[in-house]
């Protein structure tokens, strides 16, 4: 088997403690700045902006964070169906950009600021 289709089978078959660190998102410029990092893990109550697809531009919170199939479900974000209900619009958590954290855990905080951050 190619090496490519076994990465690919490892990521999708990967148990949920691995896969939940495969659901993050680049951070912003300031973001990126304030916090020495790249990327971060996505959680509820981030704000994010989408980047791609269909509703690129749309900003708003993370409602909730499916680990399973690394999607996220946004405030705001609703599709109409046929029979007139609304559904949330899942987004994959690559296409989208942190623009702002949820620092209500203080653990999460202080990872943040170890991790190569700047003190302020």
């Amino acid at each position: 088997m190619k090496a490519s289709l076994v990465r690919m089978k490892q990521m999708y078959t990967a148990p949920l403690h691995k896969r939940s660190k495969q659901v993050s998102a680049p951070l912003s410029e300031e973001l990126r700045n304030q916090y020495g990092r790249r990327s971060v893990r996505v959680r509820k109550g981030d704000t994010v902006k989408v980047m791609r697809g269909e509703y690129k531009g749309v900003e708003g919170k993370v409602q909730r964070v499916h680990v399973k199939d690394c999607r996220l479900e946004i405030e705001g974000l609703q599709r109409e169906k046929v029979k007139g209900d609304k559904v949330p619009v899942l987004i994959h958590a690559s296409k989208v950009m942190v623009i702002a954290l949820n620092m209500e855990d203080k653990l999460r905080e202080s990872m943040l600021r170890r991790r190569g951050g700047k003190q302020s």
